[in-house]
């Protein structure tokens, strides 16, 4: 499954009154890895940021005076995320956007409902269904699966995209960062990990098999269950079974 982790920044809320996305940040996660393909763009909005937007994000419009227009990277950036899962945390405020960025074009109105055209996981829904009662921001998420944010001074899109694909893969049981090949074991020259072939000495000290006791299995159910439930579909492991 090929998702696409993404975050955007604006010159002020709600998209009702006219505003428009200044920044689109999105990372490409493949097999549960950071491929290192990203989208990432500053906008020219063609309209004054708030006030209130630059205290969160920093991004004022004489910077963005000179950057192109959504028009002008519409193209590649549908490109980028058709197809995928997005991962968003709190989707409704970025798909809000993104729909009214295409619907303005005209040109491709099919596109003025990116639903249509990729799935939408809501990282804020998934939180808040996992830790009820609890403060459920991306921050707050960070402190609580050991995500460093300690460069998260202001919001910026294409950081918290970075961020937030660390705290989804967190949140989802899986590594996040496990790169072996970048450790000095041998690849097969595409990129992937081949496992070095060792072979044990024959008149080697037989290994003593230790069977699970049933509080190990009943624990280990468990376990699986808690994966199964954080995952919010069904795990690869009980999605073949059965499957000769």
């Amino acid at each position: 499954m090929r998702y696409v982790v993404l975050d955007t920044e604006t010159t002020g809320m709600p998209v009702t009154d006219g505003h428009r996305i200044i920044e689109i940040g999105g990372v490409e996660v493949i097999g549960r890895r950071l491929t290192g393909r990203h989208f990432h763009v500053y906008l020219n909005p063609d309209r004054q940021i708030d006030e209130g937007a630059i205290a969160v994000h920093g991004i004022t419009d004489e910077y963005v005076a000179d950057k192109p227009r959504f028009a002008e990277i519409a193209d590649s950036f549908f490109e980028f995320i058709e197809g995928a899962e997005l991962v968003i945390h709190n989707a409704p405020f970025d798909v809000g956007f993104i729909n009214m960025e295409f619907a303005r074009l005209g040109a491709h109105p099919e596109r003025a409902d990116i639903t249509q055209h990729c799935s939408v996981l809501d990282t804020l829904v998934m939180a808040r269904g996992r830790h009820p009662g609890q403060r459920n921001s991306l921050d707050a998420l960070c402190k609580r699966y050991g995500v460093d944010n300690s460069n998260r001074e202001l919001h910026g899109a294409l950081l918290d995209a970075e961020i937030l694909a660390d705290v989804y893969l967190a949140m989802t049981g899986g590594q996040t960062s496990l790169s072996l090949a970048a450790h000095g074991q041998e690849g097969n020259g595409d990129g992937n990990y081949v496992m070095p072939i060792r072979r044990l000495p024959a008149d080697r000290q037989r290994t003593r098999v230790i069977n699970a006791s049933s509080a190990d299995l009943d624990a280990h159910a468990a376990r699986m269950a808690a994966i199964e439930k954080s995952c919010g579909r069904t795990p690869l492991w009980l999605a073949g079974a059965g499957a000769e």
